[in-house]
């Protein structure tokens, strides 16, 4: 699975579509957008009815090289999750250059998980006011070094909601990926429509995501999905594993 020395890893969630719409390559960095779909079997896990699916966004330039990629995995439960997760890393790093790539996971925290796990960590009331925070899994890179410069630092251990999103930082330690997790405080309710200041939350998360790999954000495509209209979407999918 070729892709860039950046990869910015998404899950298909009310989140992730979002994201993948709003980040967009700067206009000066003239790269071309390619896409290909993927679906990697999970037989030696004894899972025959399911693939790890998803896409793949890669920006290229002039000589096809990519520059910056999106990974989009779709959202799985467990145990699949652990599988899928593995099998796509596995992909992506046997198609790599000695190097492994360097992975960017934007997420929007609930502001009341958050708050604890910072309070739990004894930080600054600074520090817990912080707009965007970030944590690194794997080999501490330059550019992972000067990401985390800054931006608030969140304890190693900070659990992530999100299956997939976890399982791919158990898998960085275990296989040292470089990986830095970007987070913003959202809705503690994720009943509710997404609020103005959710989707500023989201905003300020992605670009400073953005600012890192050479693209900006287009709040113009920011748009949120409620977990009712995910699931609405999805029912036709898992009918299908039911």
């Amino acid at each position: 699975m070729r892709v860039a020395s950046k990869v910015i890893f998404l899950v298909k969630d009310r989140y992730g579509d979002a994201i993948l719409d709003a980040l967009q390559p700067s206009p000066s960095a003239c790269l071309r957008k390619e896409e290909f779909a993927f679906d990697l079997s999970l037989e030696k896990y004894g899972v025959k009815d399911q693939k790890a699916s998803g896409k793949v966004v890669n920006f290229v330039d002039d000589q096809k090289c990519p520059k910056v990629s999106i990974v989009l995995l779709h959202n799985y439960k467990p145990p699949i999750v652990a599988c899928a997760v593995f099998e796509v890393l596995i992909a992506i790093l046997s198609d790599s250059s000695s190097n492994a790539p360097e992975f960017l996971l934007p997420i929007v925290a609930s502001s009341l998980e958050l708050k604890f796990i910072m309070k739990l960590a004894d930080l600054s009331l600074e520090d817990q006011n912080a707009t965007v925070y970030g944590a690194q899994f794997g080999p501490l890179t330059d550019f992972i070094k000067s990401m985390l410069s800054k931006i608030r630092k969140l304890p190693s251990d900070f659990q992530v909601a999100s299956e997939p999103l976890a399982c791919l930082l158990q898998v960085a330690r275990a296989l040292e990926l470089p990986t830095v997790l970007i987070v913003g405080s959202g809705s503690a309710d994720k009943k509710e429509r997404p609020t103005d200041q959710e989707l500023e939350t989201l905003f300020n998360v992605l670009e400073f995501t953005a600012s890192h790999v050479g693209f900006s954000v287009s709040k113009d495509l920011l748009h949120l999905t409620t977990p009712q209209e995910l699931r609405e979407h999805q029912e036709p999918w898992r009918a299908w594993y039911a």
